[in-house]
């Protein structure tokens, strides 16, 4: 009985064992690339990220017609970065990334967008123009109206005071 019991835990660790390790071996590849932010103006910074073992290789690097070719360096848990920046000449638009890693290669598509100018964001976009002179008449409407507003209510408190004898 015992004997069956060693038997039947030896097949499943050999089990496990042998079903892991072609997951094992994918991991040595290059796979998912991400670049962020997905949306940059020229000249901005751009942080891609990679997965894979054979990424910690000497001489693996990044590549992309927006940016120079920059060296992966090793984050750990067989995940590697690069911090390469956009070049201000770069064209507007989809930009794809290939990645280098131990004589392989892997390209991602559309990783990134190229924008012309600043990203724009803080205050939800707005502009510094100043108000307009619609702006300033709704405004000055908006002020008035409070103002009879508050006036006609206290002159109304101070007549039902008086009525009271307060």
């Amino acid at each position: 009985m015992r004997t069956t019991r060693a038997l039947a835990v030896a097949v499943t660790a050999g089990a496990v064992v042998g079903l892991a390790a072609p997951t094992a071996s994918a991991w040595a590849d290059p796979s998912n690339i991400v670049a962020m932010p997905s949306v940059i103006p020229r000249g901005g910074q751009l942080t891609v990220t990679v997965d894979g073992t054979a990424c910690h290789t000497p001489g693996s690097k990044v590549t992309s017609n927006a940016f120079p070719d920059t060296n992966l360096k090793t984050m750990g848990g067989g995940t590697a970065s690069a911090n390469p920046m956009v070049y201000h000449h770069a064209s507007p638009g989809a930009h794809s990334i290939t990645v280098h890693c131990g004589g392989k290669t892997l390209t991602k598509p559309d990783a990134f967008t190229v924008i012309h100018g600043g990203v724009r964001g803080g205050l939800g976009g707005s502009s510094n123009a100043g108000a307009t002179g619609t702006d300033m008449a709704i405004g000055g409407a908006l002020v008035a109206v409070a103002l009879v507003g508050g006036g006609v209510f206290w002159m109304r408190r101070r007549s039902e005071n008086a009525e009271r004898g307060l």
